[in-house]
């Protein structure tokens, strides 16, 4: 059994600006979206791309600027919505008290895809292209996510065997150890989705296929994830003894599964046309 280190968390003092933790780890995400994201202007199709323009590094930092505008207002109304939307009803000034915490990846995503929605119209470049190039850069970012919850020593795991090696006591959790849940989730959505998302968009896919598979692959693993995760305590299990993220994973895995099937059809069907 270990016990959480209870790591500080802020990361540095000056004078009166505290540097967290979780911010560097923000921070982390960004330059690691910023660094795959101009190594994915190397890849097929971008590097080929002429119409309406080519792909720059241009591109890649208003597609974060704008991507980082979604994380914030989605994960915050999705929040809301999702998991508590009878207070925010009765409490509507309070969605915006975003120091208070409370963040959806899923309402998240959602403020990420109607972003890319506007920036593909605005520059005139289809949808599925910009979330094809979008898609593999942003695992590292949930794993470095996943660092700062672990290092705050929040969103911890369901209770462990005690004869689990790793097992963990966490501030806060009572004196039993838990799955180091922030791990198994850094290593699954974070580096494992990563490195199988960047072998698959190596190749040539049809338009669409490469998203598909980051909904498919988020929602498996953050479903099986979430076995070793605590549920919210406000909300607990719901039916089928499934947690609020389970459920929520249900539709991001039968949707990305159909739309990879319906994409790669209808690639087939236009190379009979042709």
């Amino acid at each position: 059994m270990l016990i959480h280190p209870q790591i500080d968390p802020i990361a540095l003092q000056l004078g009166p600006l505290a540097i967290h933790w979780y911010g560097l780890t923000y921070l982390a995400a960004f330059g690691l979206f910023m660094l795959l994201a101009n190594r994915r202007l190397r890849h097929q199709p971008f590097v080929s791309v002429t119409t309406p323009a080519p792909w720059t590094r241009r591109d890649v930092e208003d597609i974060l600027f704008l991507g980082v505008m979604g994380v914030v207002v989605g994960g915050r109304v999705g929040y809301c919505l999702f998991y508590k939307p009878a207070y925010y009803l009765s409490h509507p000034l309070e969605i915006f008290a975003v120091w208070q915490g409370g963040m959806s990846f899923h309402g998240g995503m959602l403020g990420v895809m109607a972003a890319m929605v506007w920036y593909a119209h605005s520059r005139k470049r289809p949808f599925l292209q910009v979330m094809d190039f979008v898609a593999p850069c942003v695992p590292t970012g949930l794993a470095a996510g996943r660092a700062g919850n672990f290092i705050n020593g929040e969103l911890w795991g369901r209770l462990a065997d005690p004869a689990l090696p790793w097992g963990m006591v966490f501030q806060g959790a009572g004196d039993a150890p838990r799955h180091p849940s922030q791990v198994y989730q850094f290593l699954l959505e974070g580096l494992l989705l990563f490195v199988l998302l960047w072998w698959y968009a190596r190749k040539p896919r049809q338009p669409g296929q490469v998203a598909s598979v980051f909904l498919l692959g988020y929602g498996v693993f953050r479903f099986i994830a979430e076995f070793f995760r605590e549920p919210d305590a406000h909300l607990g299990l719901l039916s089928l003894g499934m947690s609020m993220g389970q459920w929520l994973c249900i539709p991001m895995i039968v949707g990305g599964a159909a739309l990879w099937w319906w994409f790669g059809q209808r690639g087939v069907g236009a190379a009979a046309r042709t």
